[in-house]
């Protein structure tokens, strides 16, 4: 009796004309319908749709985006939604992807009909696969239908209801998918690059930097939706949670990373207590939630994020006005980021449009946050290289100075030896002294030899492995929606199990055939094939690019090995390959020749050594009339040799620098562009390899480097490479 009297009651309620505020017109496209629903919110969480049917208490909205603010009340919605397009399938989509507990009624007549998204419900459950919570509205080309939507909150509740056609529908999921898959894209990219670059170097900074930006990375995905779609998406009670610690350990390793790169220690020791201060803060936000203070620990997280802002801000302000360079970039990183979370909390407070623009800006802001850091970490590492420079010079006239004075003493030996025995054993301690100075000098600067190679190296990988990433990753959507067409085609065979007569089989055979010809599945078939091809070709790409750095970066320095010097060349050109790009035309000819005795990696350091001196020749040559181009041959020259040739086009150089070209320190770049050390090394390995290296050059005719090696090493070298 008791069920009776409700249902009676709801139907008495739903056969009375309602009121549902400003009725939505829909003509077509896209429109924000926040201003034209009323809002009503149940702090009880207590409440049913039939009471909620019953209360006066519904709020007309006036905002485009309603904001109700950090919350754990349920919220009911009503609106009203007249169908003026052409289109019978509507899109309801709630733009807020921290929102995962929403029903929707639909009334017609004295129907209700009820959708349900669960906070505990995975991913594939939805019915609509999309990051944000999406109804399809059935309604008819001019009918006009009443909905009630009940949206349960935990923290920061924003209701951007969009409606949507469904062309407009899947260009604005498609634009959103591209824009993520370019920043996840660039995320990975920069962590795989730093990473790289610390086993290199074990700097902290750079270890620092890659955990700061792989959990931001986390946490972005995490607030745009993505997260739960593409990694966790059987994990909702981690998905719900997700932002506070992403968001959390992102804070602590960007603290610390600032820490290290700024070198606040020494530059500035009240910053070190600034910086405990937001990771103690940031600490607590996982904690608070541990401890079941849900709506607290997402408030951490805004304060947190806050005074972090102003921290960093203050710290990077501060090192800027003392002129130091590495805080200068940091400041303009940090930056750009808060003006990306500043466009996000307007959009979110109402003050800027709900638009593709406003909802990417943190995206945005972080990928050129990201950037400019790394940019800012290789630029430390130029700093780096500038202070051994000086030094090098400090020590060279240091050098000479010594070299003066023991001159002068001995003139004044040869007068009074035995006066002036003690004086020149001192001078002699001095002098021994100074020489051990300058080789660790050398040292130093050999190493900095090795940084510049190992950032070519890095920068050619990144360069030359992103174009088959991408053509594989954006062949995934399309191969995606062909697989659901084929599976949709095969489930309607499965219904075929149903079927008790002819008739109903006829009718059922010509409802697939029908579903065959609208998916069109013989173009199905054809793209799924172009896709996997395509796939294929970037993944066999990205194999061959693997494999040249494989090649290229053998470090069997210690003993001799029998390798191919063709496979050797092939991978320092790919290497390269970013550098030379459109500007250089490459001509290669590498013969048929045997495996040689040699200590690989020097080989490769040698190649990619001249080839670099050759590209920079082209790139800054003014030449007028002819193609920059390099010659790259390999040849056997007798039963015993063979032979490699490395020629260009450029501007050629005169005798007194061909003269000069391998002693240590010589150059002829621009200052900062080379050490001098990079021929001289080439030098020293061929010589080790009992080879010999022969230039021919003439001015305004180009340059030639033919190195000659032998097959079988007469004796094992002594392969001291530093010395």
């Amino acid at each position: 009796m008791k069920f009776l009297k409700h249902l009676f009651a709801i139907t008495f309620l739903l056969s009375a004309k309602l009121v549902y505020g400003i009725p939505v017109n829909f003509y077509q496209g896209s429109q924000i319908i926040g201003k034209q629903v009323e809002i009503f919110e149940d702090v009880t969480n207590a409440r049913n749709f039939e009471q909620v049917l019953k209360t006066n208490a519904f709020v007309q909205s006036t905002d485009d985006t309603p904001n109700m603010g950090l919350s754990q009340s349920t919220f009911w919605i009503r609106f009203s939604i007249a169908n003026k397009s052409a289109s019978s399938l509507l899109y309801l989509e709630l733009a807020h992807p921290l929102i995962h507990t929403c029903e929707l009624f639909e009334i017609e007549g004295a129907k209700v009909k009820v959708e349900t998204n669960r906070e505990n419900a995975d991913f594939n459950e939805r019915r609509i696969k999309h990051q944000n919570l999406v109804f399809a509205l059935d309604i008819r080309p001019g009918q006009q239908k009443n909905y009630y939507l009940r949206v349960k909150g935990y923290n920061q509740v924003i209701l951007p209801l969009i409606l949507r056609d469904q062309e407009t529908f899947f260009e604005a999921a498609q634009i959103g998918e591209t824009i993520n898959g370019i920043f996840a894209g660039i995320i990975a990219v920069m962590v795989l690059y730093n990473v790289f670059i610390y086993f290199s170097t074990r700097d902290k900074s750079y270890l620092f930097y890659v955990l700061y930006v792989l959990f931001v990375g986390l946490a972005q995905t995490a607030l745009s939706g993505y997260g739960f779609k593409y990694i966790w998406p059987f994990a909702p009670k981690f998905n719900s949670v997700a932002t506070i610690y992403f968001s959390g350990v992102a804070g602590i390793f960007a603290m610390l990373f600032v820490k290290n790169f700024l070198q606040l220690p020494e530059k500035w020791p009240p910053g070190v207590f600034i910086l405990n201060v937001i990771i103690a803060l940031y600490s607590s936000t996982g904690l608070l939630n541990l401890l079941g203070f849900e709506l607290l620990s997402f408030r951490a997280v805004d304060v947190s994020g806050g005074v972090g802002a102003i921290g960093l801000f203050i710290i990077g302000f501060k090192l800027s006005k003392e002129n130091y360079r590495p805080a200068k970039l940091f400041l303009l990183a940090w930056s750009i980021f808060l003006l990306g979370l500043f466009l996000l909390v307007l959009r979110n407070i109402n003050i800027l449009p709900y638009n593709i623009f406003t909802t990417y800006t943190m995206q945005f802001g972080s990928i050129a946050e990201v950037v400019l850091l790394s940019i800012a970490l290789a630029d430390k590492i130029n700093i780096f290289k500038k202070e051994r420079e000086e030094s090098q010079e400090e020590a060279l006239r240091v050098s000479l100075e010594n070299e003066k004075i023991i001159m002068e003493q001995n003139i004044n030996l040869e007068r009074s030896v035995n006066e002036r025995t003690a004086e020149l054993q001192h001078a002699n301690t001095e002098l021994n002294v100074t020489l051990n100075k300058l080789k660790d000098t050398q040292t130093q600067l050999l190493d900095s030899e090795k940084m510049a190679s190992l950032g070519q190296l890095t920068a050619g990988i990144a360069h030359e492995i992103n174009n088959p990433i991408n053509f594989v990753s954006s062949n995934i959507r399309p191969l995606r929606r062909d697989i659901d067409d084929v599976l949709e085609i095969l489930d309607s065979y499965n219904d075929i199990q149903g079927v008790d007569s002819i008739d109903q089989l006829q009718v059922k055979i010509k409802e697939i055939e029908r579903l065959k010809e609208d998916l069109d599945l013989d173009y199905i078939k054809t793209e799924l094939g172009t896709l996997l091809k395509g796939m294929e070709d970037g993944a066999s790409r990205t194999v061959e690019i693997v494999k040249g750095l494989k090649i290229f970066s053998r470090v069997d320095e210690s003993d001799l090995n029998v390798v191919n010097i063709n496979e050797g060349i092939e991978s320092t050109l790919i290497i390269l390959n970013y550098q030379m790009g459109n500007s250089i035309h490459l001509v290669k000819e590498l013969g048929n020749i045997p495996s040689i005795e040699c200590f690989a990696g020097k080989l490769n350091q040698v190649f990619m050594n001249i080839l670099n001196n050759s590209i920079y020749a082209l790139l800054n040559a003014k030449t007028e009339g002819k193609t920059p181009t390099i010659w790259v041959r390999s040849w056997l020259k007798d039963p015993d040799n063979i032979s490699i040739s490395i020629r260009d086009n450029g501007p050629g150089m005169p005798p007194a620098v061909r003269a000069k070209i391998f002693e240590p320190f010589f150059t002829t770049k621009q200052v900062g562009d080379g050490t001098g050390l990079g021929l001289s090394i080439v030098f020293k390995i061929i010589e080790v390899h009992s080879g010999n290296i022969q230039v021919n050059t003439e001015v305004g005719e180009g340059t030639e480097f033919l190195i000659t090696l032998p097959v079988k090493q007469k004796a094992r070298p002594i392969h001291d490479f530093n010395e």
